[in-house]
């Protein structure tokens, strides 16, 4: 290689890549308490959908990396779930996975509401927050007024963090600014993944919660929490997903009607997948899965 032209490095994925001279990466984590749109932020600022979003809390339940690249900067971000008082032990994993992805991360991007206070779970997820490498980000500043978001952004600012940004990540308003800014910070380092990768979530992954995302939608309040999903057959165009519920009283809820209700979360999620899938919904009854480890083992929690 011709000297000036950078060097090649190793990628994301195991292939090599070209290092241009100069050119910027890191790591970049979403932090906050469920529901605060972290999901919505990062599809945002990808300008695709990486991730589920739902207004239910713990939809996020892994970490999830997307991918932003330029000819001069990689960004790799990390969805993570929202920090919360467990219930349960997947509510502790949920936890402990987020507070693991703020290892070695280049920026944190927490987020609160700018249509709720301030309170004790957006500081107790504050304290233990690196202060130079934070954004405080104020989240849902199309929902209220320019006064309260001055008024949040104020009482923010007790929290001592490096910058505060106000967005929305539903309309867009603001994200850019973010971006850059994020993008900016960001140190010389090598391209961890191709420039054409825009995640590192694998496609069984996706289908499985994609299919949760839509029953979560369709469900609504029946099923917050006691729903997961996984991918048990994978012969492409063939597919066949498995819908774990932890009574049999919640497997009719799904079903629905003569059915309705899963043909209804089938179509929506075939609507997402590319033209010829044939996507096979099954629902089974997994007994208290939320608080079994092995359970929670099997379905990568």
């Amino acid at each position: 290689m011709a000297p000036g032209q950078g060097e090649e490095t190793s990628g994301g994925d195991g292939s090599v890549v070209e290092q241009p001279e100069g050119h910027r990466s890191g790591f970049v984590t979403l932090v906050g308490r469920p529901n605060v749109g972290k999901s919505t932020l990062l599809n945002k600022m990808l300008g695709t959908k990486v991730t589920i979003v739902s207004d239910k809390p713990q939809t996020t339940r892994t970490e999830v990396r997307g991918v932003f690249t330029r000819p001069d900067v990689q960004a790799v971000f990390c969805d993570t779930p929202g920090i919360h008082k467990p219930r349960t032990l997947l509510g502790e994993r949920l936890n402990d996975t987020a507070r693991a992805a703020l290892s070695d991360m280049d920026v944190v991007l927490f987020l609160v509401e700018a249509d709720a206070p301030i309170g004790r779970g957006d500081r107790f997820i504050a304290e233990d927050l690196p202060r130079e490498r934070t954004i405080l980000v104020l989240n849902k500043t199309d929902a209220v007024g320019r006064d309260q978001v001055i008024g949040q952004l104020v009482e923010a600012t007790g929290l001592d963090f490096d910058e505060y940004f106000p967005v929305s990540a539903k309309t867009g308003r603001g994200v850019d600014a973010l971006l850059e800014h994020v993008l900016e910070r960001l140190p010389e380092g090598p391209r961890y993944y191709p420039e054409d990768m825009v995640s590192d979530v694998p496609e069984a992954f996706w289908v499985a919660e994609l299919v949760r995302e839509q029953l979560l939608a369709v469900v609504r309040e029946e099923l917050p929490h006691s729903i997961a999903t996984r991918v048990t057959e994978w012969d492409w165009p063939r597919i066949r997903c498995e819908i774990l519920v932890e009574r049999d009283s919640q497997k009719g809820i799904v079903i629905g009607r003569k059915g309705a209700v899963l043909k209804e979360v089938g179509t929506r999620a075939r609507a997402q997948l590319p033209d010829g899938v044939y996507l096979e919904l099954a629902v089974k009854v997994d007994k208290d899965w939320q608080r079994r480890p092995k359970s929670l083992d099997r379905l990568g929690y």
